[in-house]
């Protein structure tokens, strides 16, 4: 059994982040050997998600974890999310579309132990909910944050 492989997709404007089967000669992380036992393989996975997770709010300015991409959005709070980060005039938006994981998905909560998704990073820390960002939108903080990140 092969492990999915992180790579990214062009989406304008903004890059997706997906999870797809590998093709022979791309970069696979993880493990490409199944492990002995059922509780191994489930530890290797937990891992393997919470390094892509790890890597991918530390290695991009702004990420936001949701249902569904930033061209067609899955939920009113991911697509709510999409629109206050475009009228901030966000230059390099990465998103993660939990809906393609479950893991990924499942992941990112405990990584920012936080119950629901969207979920936004900036510079690698949490930030919050569509509510909050909406909240921090209305009152600048957003707009502040990224231009402190260089974001906007």
């Amino acid at each position: 059994m092969t492990q999915l492989a992180t790579i990214p997709k062009l989406a304008a404007p903004c890059r997706l982040i997906g999870r797809c089967r590998g093709v022979a000669g791309e970069l696979r992380p993880g493990y490409t050997v199944p492990p002995a036992s059922e509780t191994s393989l489930e530890i290797n996975r937990i891992m393997d998600t919470r390094q892509f997770i790890e890597q991918t709010v530390t290695g991009h300015p702004v990420v936001l974890f949701m249902k569904g991409t930033s061209q067609f959005p899955q939920c009113g709070f991911s697509g709510r999310a999409i629109q206050i980060l475009k009228s901030c005039g966000v230059k390099d938006l990465v998103t993660v579309n939990v809906l393609e994981d479950e893991a990924v998905r499942q992941g990112v909560k405990e990584y920012a132990n936080w119950p629901t998704v969207p979920q936004l990073f900036v510079k690698g820390q949490f930030v919050g909910g569509s509510d909050i960002m909406n909240e921090m939108f209305e009152n600048g903080e957003l707009q502040q944050l990224l231009k402190q990140a260089q974001a906007i």
